[in-house]
């Protein structure tokens, strides 16, 4: 599927804060923890919880909070599909980054082991 300037500019254009609650749900519904949530966020982001916590409270589209993330090098290896978009083939860093995040998020919540969802 091919990812087309309006859907990525929809993308950049969603609130960080809108969606963060559906991720917490996602995961808490299979037994993981709002902890865990935030390691794979600071992993992936750099943020420490306070960033966070402020990124969060200053409702803030997806396009800053990834503009102000030191998005993390090892990235690159997540890899298959998302939203029936494979990651690899996003040729838009900023919604590439977001499908990065759903990745993550969806790896934590079918219950993968924390050190591969970190690819470590």
């Amino acid at each position: 599927m091919k990812v087309t300037p309006e859907h990525n500019e929809r993308i950049a254009n969603l609130k960080f804060f809108s969606v963060y609650p559906h991720y917490l749900s996602k995961v808490e519904k299979k037994g993981r923890t709002k902890e865990e949530l935030h390691q794979v966020i600071t992993w992936l982001t750099g943020y420490d919880e306070a960033a966070l916590a402020q990124h969060l409270a200053d409702q803030v589209t997806f396009k800053t909070f990834f503009e102000q993330a030191t998005v993390n090098p090892n990235a690159q290896l997540i890899k298959g599909v998302i939203c029936g978009y494979r990651i690899e083939e996003i040729d838009n860093t900023l919604t590439r980054q977001v499908r990065y995040l759903d990745k993550l998020v969806d790896e934590l919540a079918k219950g993968r082991k924390m050190e591969k969802i970190l690819r470590s």
